[in-house]
């Protein structure tokens, strides 16, 4: 019997590979360490780059049926409301790219890719199955679980996000590096939402240490919300008076229909937003690592999943070419995927100073977005949305 491929965490990237290659006939593991295989979180958003890879899964009908196209993409002043630019979905998106700009519950993907998954005869989806350490050998890879069992396989990949312990063994790279800012996340009833406030489309607000990013969810019924800003006191953890009081402070000179979104937050939790520097080595032997865990980036383009979704079908499309030399095929895939997702990483923190810029330099960034004509955008943003080419799959599971 052939050893499966096993897969550290089940969330998005490690589905999607999960799938790709369990598609192709191999056995695959996927060791998740919380007690049910479910994504617990709010929107998502996801550009025309990712729609190949669905096609490529046999998925673009169902990711469709559970996402919105919202009517634009819309930056807003968020100190005066005035709207600095915008790409319309319909046509321009889709005319330029082949695909349209969509969001969808990170729940609702995250079910689509695990029914995917469930259908496969040979994936095998573990709970309860935390992972401490791993140790190659000649013939495969041993991972220890935290309940004390060794799970043999024949290569390993990690999709256990931005503290990944296959990150630690192979970049040795140290902890994440904040970047200053955290976030508030909501998800409301869409009849919550106060007047003035556009639902049909996929905004960001920016403005001086701060942004606000907002769309509609599940055939508009629901209303994403998520406000982002700068603070000394990242690190710490407030309790929700702290948190509403940081917020208006932080607030204080948004626009009207800002704050009144604000109103409506839950403000209990926050993140702290962090990324790391890009590295070139991902792979060593018969193990690699995708995702987050490779290449997380700030979320300034909105292209954490995508780029997650395009590492496990890169990365199976190489194990395909390869036959299954895996040492190989993951020298492809990092040779492949190392300089895009570095792209993400670099570029994302030099937008991000564009959004959250202050005085004469924010005057001038605003200046920069608004003489953009559409064509100019979408020219700006093509090395992203046209997408990567993958080689024809030889191996295709009926």
């Amino acid at each position: 019997m052939t050893a499966p491929i096993l897969i550290i965490g089940g969330g998005l990237g490690g589905l999607t590979a999960a799938l790709a290659l369990g598609r192709q006939g191999r056995a695959v593991r996927v060791l998740e360490a919380t007690p049910e295989l479910g994504a617990i979180g709010y929107g998502i958003q996801l550009g025309p780059n990712v729609f190949p890879m669905f096609a490529r899964l046999g998925l673009t009908d169902a990711l469709l049926a559970q996402s919105i196209l919202p009517r634009a993409c819309v930056m807003f002043d968020a100190l005066t409301g005035a709207e600095v630019t915008h790409i319309p979905n319909e046509p321009a998106l889709r005319a330029r790219f082949g695909a349209p700009y969509v969001v969808i519950h990170r729940v609702d993907l995250h079910k689509i890719l695990l029914d995917a998954c469930r259908a496969t005869d040979t994936i095998a989806l573990e709970p309860s199955t935390s992972v401490t350490g791993y140790t190659q050998h000649g013939d495969g890879v041993t991972v220890t679980a935290a309940d004390g069992r060794a799970i043999s396989g024949c290569a390993l990949i990690g999709a256990d996000g931005l503290r990944s312990l296959v990150r630690a063994r192979i970049a040795n790279d140290g902890e994440p590096k904040p970047c200053g800012y955290v976030a508030h996340r909501t998800i409301v009833p869409i009849s919550e939402v106060p007047d003035g406030v556009q639902r049909d489309v996929s905004a960001l607000w920016i403005g001086p240490r701060y942004h606000m990013v907002h769309y509609p969810l599940r055939n508009n019924t629901l209303f994403n919300i998520v406000a982002v800003f700068r603070t000394d006191t990242f690190g710490d953890k407030g309790d929700s008076a702290f948190n509403a009081s940081e917020v208006a402070h932080t607030y204080a000179t948004a626009h009207p229909v800002m704050k009144s979104l604000l109103e409506r937050m839950d403000l209990t939790r926050r993140w702290v937003i962090a990324d790391r520097d890009p590295v070139r080595k991902w792979s060593e032997g018969n193990v690699t690592m995708l995702g987050d865990a490779a290449h997380p980036a700030l979320q300034t383009f909105a292209q954490g999943a995508c780029m997650a979704i395009e590492d496990g079908v890169t990365l199976a499309a190489m194990v395909d070419q390869t036959d299954g030399d895996f040492a190989l095929a993951f020298k492809r895939y990092e040779a492949l995927r190392a300089v895009r997702t570095a792209r993400v990483v670099l570029e994302g923190r030099r937008l991000w100073e564009g959004y959250h810029a202050e005085g004469l330099d924010r005057d001038a960034w605003l200046q920069s977005f608004s003489e953009r004509r559409e064509e100019d955008t979408l020219a700006c943003l093509s090395w992203l949305y046209n997408g990567i080419k993958l080689p024809i799959q030889n191996k295709v599971s009926t």
